[in-house]
């Protein structure tokens, strides 16, 4: 039976929070795992992280972890130096990892969030080489500390490296470590994947983490993505890793500017009810 989680951003407007109370919170909810974002853990003290890794084994919740590069760690980019901040910066989230005895981070980690190729240019194959130069020495770091990166496809509006499981896919073979996978996200996949199950068979046992939210981004159950479909890849593939809830409703912020939540889609809704609601929805679904 898979674990299932919730992004603690469903209940917050900035990235840089405060996750303890969360852990409780999913606790109490029913949730398996809580994913946080790598990048505010990875600049905590010792002592905070230990107060964050303590709060998590006392509910019992599974820490994963989450992050989208900005420019100033593009590990695509042309400047080396941006390229090597990336490097470090990513090395430094495998030791949190390390430390927090915790096994996974996904994300855009294979380049800036968001990210277009510059005005003028088509080509993205120079960019595409640099990643995964890039990858390649951050995954000696990876594999020492025996954890895995997942490589989030994500859609064409966000990101221009890798949109499909297909070009995944090809990215992983060039990296050429066990130690990097696979995260697909149903909202994603719904805008650019031509069939949603062949996507998850196409990943295979290279499938590390699955992102799930309905089409509009809100709590899965509520719309019109083929849930069905891809509770089947996942049984077929026989995925029995995390998958994390990730919807946004709220407004405002970091997270709903970069999110672009430009109308509140928590209105009548008890934010708690809808999490549990989508749980129990999804547990249902993957039984």
């Amino acid at each position: 039976m898979n674990k299932i989680g919730i992004y603690y951003a469903f209940w917050e407007r900035d990235w840089d929070a405060d996750f303890v109370p969360y852990v409780e919170k999913v606790a109490k909810l029913g949730f398996d795992i809580l994913e946080v974002n790598s990048g505010t853990v990875t600049e905590m003290s010792d002592r905070q992280r230990t107060r964050l890794k303590d709060e998590a084994a006392r509910y019992n919740i599974e820490l994963t972890f989450c992050i989208g590069l900005t420019a100033k760690h593009d590990i695509a980019s042309k400047d080396v130096g941006i390229r090597q901040n990336g490097i470090n910066f990513l090395k430094r989230q495998a030791e949190m990892l390390k430390f927090m005895e915790a096994k996974e981070l996904g994300g855009i980690i294979y380049g800036s969030w968001p990210g277009t190729l510059p005005e003028g240019e088509v080509d993205k194959r120079p960019y595409w080489d640099r990643s995964v130069s890039a990858m390649k020495e951050v995954m000696k770091t990876v594999e020492d500390c025996n954890v895995l990166f997942n490589i989030e496809v994500v859609n064409r509006f966000e990101q221009y490296l890798i949109n499909t499981c297909d070009e995944a896919v090809k990215y992983l073979t060039q990296v050429g470590s066990e130690h990097c996978k696979i995260l697909l996200d149903s909202f994603h996949m719904n805008i650019e994947e031509d069939n949603i199950y062949n996507a998850i068979i196409r990943a295979g046992d290279q499938l590390g983490h699955v992102h799930i939210g309905e089409t509009n981004r809100k709590a899965p159950g509520i719309g019109r993505f083929p849930w069905d479909e891809l509770a089947k890849g996942i049984k077929d593939v026989s995925y029995a890793g995390s998958v994390v809830m990730e919807p946004f409703l709220i407004p405002g912020g970091e997270v709903g500017r970069d999110i672009k939540i430009f109308r509140d889609l928590s209105v009548g809704i008890d934010m708690d009810k809808e999490a549990k609601r989508a749980l129990d929805f999804i547990r249902k679904k993957l039984k």
